[in-house]
């Protein structure tokens, strides 16, 4: 029952992530661009972990699930962040007084 587990934790991962969303509102667009490529990296490992998991889980239910929350949270915030990021470049770069 190790598999199952797994799966689990994945979707765990992935759902805390959706619930405790950060403010990137209130960051710097240096500190924006280190959480972009931070998701980034997050959403190429839960991808990795999904196709591994897609060789060996019997509930492919549960494996299709875990691609979709994933790909729908991860891609959520990586547009959040990006439209952030692009008036943070604004205000702190192009825009300076």
């Amino acid at each position: 029952m190790e598999k199952p587990d797994e799966i689990q934790k994945l979707i765990d991962e992935i759902n805390f992530r959706k619930s405790n969303p950060k403010k990137y509102e209130e960051m710097k667009a240096e500190e924006i661009s280190k959480e972009l490529r931070e998701i980034m990296k997050f959403e190429q490992e839960s991808f990795k972990k999904i196709e591994e998991l897609e060789k060996t889980q019997k509930n492919q239910d549960l494996v299709q699930y875990a691609k979709m929350i994933s790909s729908n949270t991860t891609g959520r915030e990586i547009v959040q962040l990006q439209e952030v990021y692009l008036r943070k470049i604004d205000e702190e770069f192009l825009n300076k007084k």
